[in-house]
């Protein structure tokens, strides 16, 4: 049997404002209760205002660590991934969020760590040294992030190229990465708008990928971005399968 060993929160020492905005937070069981009943919230308001199809949801991750990767045009894109999650997962989630939008200001940085309990990616001036804290959370946690490779929303809904970003989060680990597409978000909520609008919108799951085996260097990440992108981009190609008719669920 492991013996059991006391660990201090990683963010203790930190104050309110660090904290909120720092990769190393925790949230005790105030936070859990909260982001609990937003994201039982979220999905009734999903169910009510959209349609939405899943498929491949038999590839969603059995527990962590794992990484969800997808297309990114609309901020209904982090609710719809995150609510196909089961509740076991969605507590254990962290999404990664744009600092320079949701951690700039106290209000908003509360608001995005409460519900959404999301850990800030800054696009500017991001060090490796932030890289490294996420990649060593993620092992040793063990939790699962969201990511958008291609590090800000499209604003014409076209998917954009994907960073190297998420290679350095999981190039050498065991941490599995399920690709998926997100279509009919950008119609439901482009940016600008400040509530959904009513319409279709699918979500396709693919089978994890595993990079074990790449480099954690330079030419790994770029390899581990170039292979997520075409996996998403594959996903989007079945949007015609006639195979898809009768395999999906909704939330």
């Amino acid at each position: 049997m492991e013996q059991w060993q006391y660990k201090p929160a990683q963010d203790l020492g930190l104050s309110e404002a660090e904290r909120l905005r720092s990769v190393r937070r925790e949230s005790g069981l105030l936070g859990l209760v909260s982001r609990t009943l937003w994201w039982w919230w979220v999905r009734g308001v999903l169910r009510l205002t959209e349609h939405i199809e899943i498929f491949g949801a038999a590839h969603l991750p059995p527990s962590a660590p794992f990484v969800m990767v997808a297309n990114h045009s609309s901020h209904l894109d982090v609710l719809v991934l995150a609510t196909a999650l089961p509740l076991r997962l969605r507590n254990c989630v962290l999404p990664l969020a744009a600092g320079d939008t949701f951690f700039e200001t106290p209000a908003v940085a509360a608001f995005a760590t409460s519900t959404l309990n999301a850990l800030p990616m800054w696009r500017k001036n991001c060090g490796r040294h932030a890289i490294d804290a996420l990649r060593h959370r993620l092992v040793s946690e063990p939790c699962g992030y969201i990511l958008f490779p291609e590090g800000t929303r499209a604003r014409d809904g076209q998917m954009g190229s994907f960073r190297h970003g998420i290679g350095m989060l999981v190039a050498g680990t065991d941490v599995p990465v399920i690709p998926c597409h997100l279509q009919g978000t950008f119609e439901a909520m482009p940016p600008g708008t400040k509530w959904p609008r009513r319409t279709r919108i699918v979500l396709r799951i693919g089978a994890p990928r595993g990079f074990a085996n790449v480099p954690h260097e330079r030419s790994g990440w770029q390899s581990i971005a170039h292979i997520l992108e075409q996996s998403v981009r594959a996903l989007y190609s079945q949007a015609s399968d006639p195979k898809e008719i009768g395999r999906s669920g909704g939330i």
